[in-house]
Formats: C-alpha cells, sequence, structure tokens
C-alpha cells in the first residue's frame, strides 16, 4: 500500500493501515463500523466492554481475518497488575479470533506502573503467536518517549490534538530509530475544540473548529500513523470522513488557526487574535 494521506505502514510493525481508525467509545452501533469497514478503515480498538464493535467484529472477521488490524488490551490497575494471559485469552474469545494484532497495557499515567518485568511480559506474549505486536496507551509523555527511543514498544497509543501537542517535543523526535507505530486519540479533546471557549480566551465573533478540521489536524502530522475516530453514530462518522477526503492536509492558515485555538481551549498565556 502506497503511502498518502490516508494509507501508510503502522511503523516497524509493517502492517498497511488506513490512517483513520475506529474506536466504540460512544457506541456508534453495527452500522457505522460496517460503514467504516466498507470505506476501507481497517485499524479498529476494542476495549473488550464494547458489544456493538466486539460482536461486529466477530461477524465482519469471518474468513478474512488479514483485512482487519484489531487493537486491545489489558487495563492499568495502578500498581495491582492485571493477569494479563488471562485478559489476552478473553478478548481472544470475546472476538474469536487466533490472535490480536496490537495487545496494549492500557491506561499508564506513570512510568512506574509499566516497570520493566512487566514490560517484558508483554513481550513474552509474541511468543505464542497469540499477540502479533504489544504497545501501551499513555499520558505519560516522557515516558512514551522513552519507551520509543529505547524500542520497548512496538506500537505507542498517545494523546494528541490542537491543545495537547506536547507529543510534539515529548514523543515524535524520539521515534527514530526504532520507528514504533503511533496511534492517537481525543482528536477533538472530548469535544471542546469544537465549542467556543470563553470570550476571554477566544473573540466572540471568531470561528469555530469543525470536527473535520480537528481530525485534518493530527493526521497532518507524517509521525501519527493513525488517528482514532469515536463517532456516537454513523451520521457523524460519514460527515467527518466526507470533511477529512475533502480537505486533505491542512494549509498553513488552517493550521495557525488550529493552533491558535488549541492555545485557547487549553488557557494558554498566549496572546489571541480574531
Amino acid at each position: 500500500m502506497a503511502d498518502d494521506f490516508l494509507h501508510t505502514t503502522l511503523g516497524k510493525t509493517g502492517l498497511p493501515v488506513h490512517r483513520v481508525g475506529l474506536s466504540a467509545t460512544y457506541r456508534p452501533g453495527r452500522d457505522t463500523i460496517c460503514r467504516a469497514i466498507d470505506g476501507g478503515i481497517n485499524y479498529f480498538f476494542c476495549f473488550g466492554v464494547d458489544t456493538h464493535m466486539t460482536r461486529t467484529l466477530r461477524d465482519e472477521m469471518h474468513g478474512r481475518r488479514e483485512k482487519f488490524i484489531v487493537a486491545t488490551g489489558a487495563y492499568n490497575l495502578l500498581l495491582g497488575h492485571p493477569n494479563i494471559k488471562r485478559t489476552l485469552e478473553k478478548r481472544l474469545r470475546q472476538l474469536r479470533t487466533d490472535y490480536i494484532d496490537v495487545f496494549m497495557y492500557l491506561g499508564v499515567t506513570k512510568d512506574k506502573q509499566f516497570p520493566p518485568e512487566l514490560i517484558e511480559r508483554f513481550h513474552r506474549l509474541k511468543d505464542g503467536g497469540k499477540v502479533r505486536f504489544i504497545g501501551l496507551s499513555t499520558h505519560a509523555r516522557k515516558f512514551a518517549g522513552r519507551l520509543a527511543a529505547e524500542g520497548l514498544a512496538d506500537v505507542l497509543m498517545v494523546r494528541y490534538n490542537a491543545a495537547h501537542r506536547g507529543a510534539e517535543e515529548d514523543i515524535f523526535p524520539f521515534l527514530q530509530p526504532h520507528a514504533p507505530g503511533v496511534t492517537s486519540f481525543t482528536a477533538t479533546r472530548w469535544r471542546r475544540l469544537i465549542r467556543r471557549p470563553s470570550k476571554a480566551k477566544w473573540p466572540a465573533d471568531g470561528p469555530v473548529p469543525t470536527p473535520g478540521q480537528c481530525y485534518r489536524f493530527v493526521l497532518s502530522n507524517p509521525a501519527v500513523h493513525v488517528c482514532l475516530m469515536a463517532p456516537t453514530n454513523i451520521r457523524q462518522f460519514e460527515e467527518n470522513m466526507e470533511e477529512i477526503l475533502g480537505g486533505g492536509p491542512l494549509d498553513p492558515d488552517e493550521m495557525d488557526f488550529m493552533r491558535r485555538f488549541g492555545d485557547a481551549v487549553h488557557h494558554t498565556k498566549k496572546k489571541l487574535v480574531g
């Protein structure tokens, strides 16, 4: 698959991937998931409790498992680490599949929650063939940057949007030479990037980004291989995809606008211009 705005390779995994991935955080329904599959999306993030996604994938993957990249994992229980093998077996049963493409440690907020011995346990999961690649989701950017620099994760799932751009300094510069895959979440910052902030932070008559612009902001950064979308219904999904497909990468003026709006949402002290 040739690289373009919406297609690339998921880092060192070598997996060809559509750069828009689907998460069922807001339970979008079977029709939305099937519409995404029909549109070429092949990266799906599953929680295990998101029954819409799990049930749909296990039906749609039947007979064509190789067409899908399934990411899931075990949740961080702070310092009480879960039984990751048991969780893996549960996810395999739920999805009725023989393997998980990307198995992650989810919700890491501090480096001590993912110590070397636990990292090693995750890597050993690949030995039996039931896990192809391992990774983690985290808000601890500097820790993620260190894992990237040391080649300790195949895939990193991190927050990145116009209001939270710290990954540009703490993670993205450290991706080489090990080249882990990078997936991002909260492109709309839990929808705050598509709402007007307070007048003190943004002019009352100033423009407000669309969801499509938020996704295009993330996708305009080549360091991000997959930007997760979490629509609530098929209408939202189709509207977002129409704008992404029609707009492509942000031009310089749009990028400047998104960064200034992101600063306003993030409550920075930078001077804002309408």
